[in-house]
Parts: structure tokens; sequence; C-alpha cells
């Protein structure tokens, strides 16, 4: 599958470009978004999510980087993390990431941590939900978030690390940054923070009541994945393995 974006730098924001790794899935769309932040004129860089471990994917990355300062991880996930190690590497920069089985020759990475370099100033939110280690990276009007908020579709809340109760608080705080450019790790960017995790919010809400009303049917020891089959009726049945992770998730958020 080709996409006429693979392998070609394109900037998004003053501080923000993007590279879209060749790893498109039903999950993650058209690939993984690898983000490169610096201020303009500045010849270092920091690289988040470097993606698969894709040869081909990591040396566009080093082309358009020139000078890695740093690697940021969202979170551990392959289709985000698997490339870290060969892009440290190549580099010699340091991983860093929440989750200490992720992090390559740096520090951790935790709420309200400032990563100053290249040029920008980089403040990290926790968003657990998606996953236990998810963060987002604030940077100058946009925030980076991962799989918490993606470019196109909703996400999974990928049950048991991932909890429904923790990520609507993940959205709700993301909505209370306001009218921000959103830099997600799949799909294109968005204009406006607030108004996508409203809609998301909006529709976790409405799945919510749609497994209220199939525990109803079904009875109240229903197994996730017939409640899967019941409300996901219409979605692509190659999706329902990560739709049965997220009705875990919302019948444990149901049941506590």
């Amino acid at each position: 599958m080709t996409h006429p974006l693979y392998g070609q730098l394109r900037p998004v924001t003053p501080y923000a470009s993007v590279l879209l790794a060749r790893n498109p899935s039903p999950m993650t769309l058209d690939g993984t978004n690898t983000w490169l932040l610096r201020a303009p004129g500045s010849g270092t860089c920091l690289v988040i999510d470097p993606g698969p471990d894709d040869p081909d994917h990591l040396r566009a990355v080093v082309a358009a980087a020139g000078e890695v300062t740093g690697i940021l991880l969202t979170h551990g996930h392959l289709d985000h993390s698997a490339g870290a190690a060969a892009l440290r590497a190549l580099t010699r920069a340091p991983v860093r990431a929440l989750d200490p089985a992720q992090r390559l020759g740096g520090e951790g990475l935790g709420e309200g941590d400032v990563v100053a370099a290249a040029g920008v100033e980089v403040l990290v939110l926790a968003t657990p939900g998606h996953t236990a280690d998810s963060l987002c990276f604030a940077v100058g009007d946009a925030v980076l978030t991962g799989d918490t908020v993606l470019g196109r579709g909703t996400t999974v809340v990928a049950h048991p690390d991932g909890r429904l109760a923790d990520y609507l608080d993940s959205l709700r705080r993301l909505q209370e940054l306001g009218t921000r450019a959103v830099l997600p790790g799949h799909g294109p960017e968005l204009p406006d923070l607030a108004a996508v995790t409203s809609a998301y919010l909006a529709h976790r809400e409405e799945r919510l009541e749609q497994v209220r009303a199939a525990l109803e049917q079904l009875g109240p020891d229903a197994s996730a994945m017939d409640v899967v089959r019941v409300v996901y009726a219409d979605v692509d049945p190659v999706l329902w393995p990560a739709a049965e992770l997220s009705v875990r998730a919302q019948l444990e958020y149901l049941r506590r």
C-alpha cells in the first residue's frame, strides 16, 4: 500500500513537522505519525514516537531531523515505540517515556515535566486511559495526543491496561485546554482540541448507553463479545477484537 506522504516531511505548525510511517492498518489508519519538533532555524530536533522498526522510515527520520537531541514516547504500543531502540542507535539520543521499560539512556517523563530542547519547550501531560502510560505533549498552540485523540475516528480503551474512568478524565482535562491544534499519533491534524474532545466525550456516553441497552437485552452477565455483536453490529468485524477491549473497559466502568 502506497501513500503519497510516505517518506516526506510535512510542516504542520511553526514548531512541528510530521513523517508518516509505512505501517497502515485498520488500527493505525494510514500509518503512525512521527513528529519532529524544533524552533525555526534550530539545528537540533526532538522526535516524538519513532513508530515501527522500519529501517526506511527511520532513515527518513534521521535525514529530516539532523541532530536528534531526544526521543519522546506518547506510550509503549509497538506502532509508536518499536523503532525507538534503532533510532537511538542511529542518533545516540536518549529515549524518554513514562514506562521505565521503554526508557533507553534517558530519564522518565511524567505529569508537569518540561522538556526544553531544539528551541522549544514541551509540557508533559499525563493522560491515562488508552493505556496506563499514555502521555500528551503541549508545544506552542498545539498538543501532540498520541492515541488519546486520533485524527480520524475514535481510539480504543485498551483494557485492562487502559481504563475508561481514566480516559474520560483525560478527555475532560484536554477539553479544558481550549482551542489548540491536535497533532495525533494517527490520522490528520485537527484544528480544535476542545471541539474534538467534546465529541469524544459525547461518543463515549452514547456507547455507554448502547452497552447498558445491550445488557438489558442479553442479561447482566453477558460476555464482552456478546455485547460487541450487538453494539458494533454495523462495524467491520475485523475491528471487533479492538472493540472487545473497549467493551471490557465499559463493562468494568458500569459494574464498578
